[in-house]
């Protein structure tokens, strides 16, 4: 099965502006499986949360053990015929306080193996810099035609909206 060609309809700075223009075609009655919403030039942002001691590696290696080790419990639990519900809480309980153990103990010397290479806690994600919405090739037209249309003021809803980013980009030189 080949793949439909496909052109930009139209360019945003936000994903929620992108939305905003799906749903729009949605609203006009245009048939949206054949549009996608494309994050173009993404780059990897990692945003520092605070300082990685000893302590914080014990709690965060706590907190990633408890839950599989409660989870095991409660298996084994269930595997006892004469009272399933009772060992299983129980199980349950012990696979928690042993799986905190057990993975505020590695936390701690995962920290310590890292000699102070990296003392901070972070979060990565995926960010890019502009949202395309794309359509079909053979219904590209209509789609400009209607996201140009949200932009002029047939749509009501401005909510979320910024000068900046809010009109689209249309690109009539075939793709």
């Amino acid at each position: 099965m080949t793949e439909q060609a496909r052109r930009t309809v139209a360019s945003y700075s936000t994903y929620q502006e992108a939305e905003r223009a799906v749903d729009h075609l949605a609203d006009q009655g245009f048939p949206v499986q054949k549009v996608a919403i494309i994050g173009q030039d993404v780059r990897l942002v990692e945003r520092v949360i605070g300082r990685m001691g000893y302590g914080e590696a014990a709690l965060h290696g706590a907190a990633t053990g408890a839950l599989p080790g409660a989870l095991v419990g409660w298996i084994f639990g269930l595997l006892d015929w004469l009272n399933p519900v009772v060992s299983g809480l129980l199980l349950a309980l012990y696979g928690l306080i042993f799986g905190a153990v057990v993975g505020a103990l590695l936390g701690m010397l995962l920290h310590a193996a890292q000699g102070g290479r990296r003392d901070f806690a972070s979060i990565r994600s995926m960010e890019p810099s502009r949202y395309d919405v794309v359509a079909d090739e053979d219904v590209a037209d209509e789609a400009v035609r209607l996201v140009a249309g949200l932009d002029s003021g047939a749509g009501t809803d401005t909510e979320g909206a910024s000068p900046k980013g809010d009109r689209p980009r249309s690109d009539s030189a075939p793709g």
